[in-house]
């Protein structure tokens, strides 16, 4: 992970309610089921943001997603 990153990758499936807990220790509750290799949102990220996985920017948001919230095709889009 690079400390840039709003978004990380679930390395099991995740059930809503569960915690996911990062490598530095950071936990974030689950909003909606995502599966294994699926992305979760680490903070609120607003329509149009940039997400970032790895220090990288994998495309934009193409709705408002809230932290713990799955981040896949329905809410990223292209890169502008």
């Amino acid at each position: 992970m690079d400390v840039r990153d709003n978004v990380a990758v679930v390395t099991t499936d995740v059930k809503v309610g569960e915690t996911v807990v990062l490598d530095d220790g950071t936990k974030v509750k689950v909003v909606e089921k995502i599966p294994r290799g699926g992305k979760v949102a680490l903070a609120p990220i607003a329509r149009a943001e940039p997400v970032l996985r790895y220090g990288t920017e994998i495309g934009l948001a193409t709705q408002a997603m809230t932290t713990g919230q799955h981040v896949h095709t329905h809410n990223l889009g292209g890169k502008g």
